[in-house]
């Protein structure tokens, strides 16, 4: 008998059991309550230290700062051309403060592209300088002479940063470290006597050019805060020094944000559907989840109190080669006192571990929450999707010094509004209306506050691509 007329026989057998499809509906079906891709660790919303704001608004009092133009400069590009946003050489040191718009637009004009191949040398040590130069793109090394001759990185430039600004004011600057060109870069120039030009055709930036030369250089430490006058290691009556302490005249204040979303639901799917499973409750807890997932998204891309958008410019550093290796980490860790945690998307962790594993390294993992968390220098390295991921493949691993009283980063929310059902998030019934539908307005307040400008730092521009 060939296979077909088996299966035929087979098939015209009468069937002698109930079939499974049958007994299913006799059967009580075991289900999974409602599942969501989108949830995600939230390990920021976990680890930030949370403050109760009564008021709403969180205001940081600070020590009264000199603040010099130390921002990022930012670029337009209709194909081959570059050109530098007026607005924003307000940024440099020298035209801080300076408000008119006509005359910044001149000086933008004079602005002159230059390209450099990977290797070319910017600028020489020791020559004389008579220019700014902004980094439209591109990453630049800074070099100097190391204690034994050889040369040393001093540092590395990306796009946005500027150097050689004390040029503009100053006839007899020269260059104090040589700037070399680490990958293709454009640049623009912005020549000293550009800027005398503009400046005899303009009578409000020649004042602002006047006032600068003429106050004086206010005292300060090296983080720019009002020098404190103090005596030590004297002997007998000597007189000592008077001083006070100064606050910033108008300090920052966080208002809390808010994220909210209007949850709608039948009356009927209320009524009758709620076995074995309540809807509503599910219905819910899945808005709740979407919106702690916004609320992390917020904290970190926010433009006015996200973490990687409030990270002073000093805070901000770049990989040496490109791809996150323990010396960035370290040297990210160096520039603060304290750090609690490291945070970086997925794919920067992996492209971490695959340094780690060019140099034999294994890093140490400790057990947070029930999750083992991998470590280097013993702060933990917490993974979050909110973290984007450049067109270039590149992104950022932030650092951070959390708590109130450690001067660090924390949380903002206010406790105790109505209808709270977690802290800071509410579930308010706003009606039923005429088609029967049941109307809750689910919202949750936060906010996110940089006590002092050390406890935030950002390793910028990371590639997550390289494998080898």
């Amino acid at each position: 008998m060939s296979v077909g007329e088996e299966i035929r026989t087979e098939q015209s057998k009468p069937q002698q059991s109930l079939a499974t499809s049958a007994a299913r509906n006799l059967a009580t079906t075991t289900k999974s309550a409602p599942q969501m891709q989108e949830i995600s660790s939230r390990w920021l919303l976990r680890m930030l230290p949370w403050v109760n704001v009564q008021g709403g608004t969180y205001r940081v009092n600070r020590r009264l700062s000199y603040s010099v133009g130390d921002g990022r400069v930012t670029f337009v590009k209709t194909g081959d051309d570059v050109r530098v946003i007026p607005a924003e050489l307000g940024e440099l040191p020298v035209l801080r403060d300076f408000g008119d718009q006509e005359v910044l637009g001149r000086l933008a004009e004079r602005c002159v592209q230059r390209e450099y191949a990977a290797g070319d040398v910017i600028t020489s040590f020791g020559s004389p300088s008579d220019e700014v130069l902004l980094l439209a793109h591109g990453r630049v090394e800074k070099i100097g002479t190391g204690p034994y001759g050889d040369d040393a990185v001093l540092g590395v430039l990306a796009d946005g940063a500027y150097f050689g600004e004390q040029a503009l004011i100053d006839p007899d600057a020269i260059w104090e470290y040589t700037a070399r060109a680490a990958t293709a870069c454009t640049v623009l120039a912005l020549p000293r006597q550009d800027l005398e030009e503009v400046a005899e055709r303009s009578e409000s930036l020649r004042d602002h050019l006047q006032q600068l030369l003429s106050v004086p250089a206010q005292r300060a430490n090296k983080y720019g805060e009002k020098e404190i006058d103090l005596s030590a290691g004297h002997v007998g009556e000597a007189v000592l020094p008077g001083t006070f302490v100064d606050y910033e005249a108008a300090p920052r204040e966080y208002e809390l944000s808010v994220a909210q979303t209007v949850l709608r639901i039948h009356t009927r799917v209320a009524d009758l559907y709620n076995q074995p499973m309540n809807q509503t409750e599910h219905q819910l807890r899945l808005t709740v989840e979407a919106l702690k997932e916004r609320q992390e998204h917020e904290l970190i891309n926010n433009r006015e109190f996200g973490l990687l958008n409030n990270c002073e410019y000093e805070q901000r550093i770049q990989p040496h080669d490109g791809a996150p290796t323990p010396d960035d980490l370290d040297e990210l860790l160096s520039r603060r006192r304290g750090s609690k945690l490291f945070l970086a998307h997925p794919k920067a962790i992996a492209a971490f571990g695959r340094e780690c594993n060019k140099r034999g390294l294994v890093p140490e993992s400790v057990e947070v929450a029930g999750s083992r968390i991998p470590t280097w220098r013993g702060v933990p390295i917490f993974p979050s999707n909110k973290i984007p991921i450049s067109d270039a493949r590149t992104t950022s691993i932030i650092c951070m010094r959390t708590g109130e009283d450690e001067q660090g980063v924390i949380g903002l929310q206010q406790t105790g509004i109505p209808d709270e059902i977690e802290p800071s998030l509410s579930v308010r019934f706003m009606g039923i209306s005429e088609q029967a539908i049941i109307s809750y307005l689910v919202s949750t307040y936060y906010s996110a506050a940089v006590l002092v400008p050390d406890a935030l730092g950002v390793l910028e521009n990371v590639e997550i691509g390289r494998w080898q």
